[in-house]
């Protein structure tokens, strides 16, 4: 399962991720590290097919109401 971490929660679980079995990228690791936009987050979750992995409501709502991002937890 691939996932993107969110700016919010620390580096380290990507790490914790990858051993797990997955494939985890954090925001940081983006062009515009955490000033990615949510858009652009999305985009690159979508993409990529990854799940975002965040405490940020915004990316709830978007989920429920529009079905952006396609994956979330």
């Amino acid at each position: 399962m691939n996932f993107l971490v969110d700016a919010q929660l620390p580096r380290r679980m990507t790490g914790w991720l990858t051993d797990s079995g997955g494939d985890a990228i954090h925001t940081l690791d983006l062009p515009e590290s955490n000033r990615t936009t949510d858009d652009q987050v999305i985009e690159v979750a979508d993409r990529e097919q990854r799940v975002i992995v965040t405490k940020d409501a915004d990316f709830v709502d978007g989920h429920i109401l529009h079905g952006r991002p396609a994956r979330l937890c």
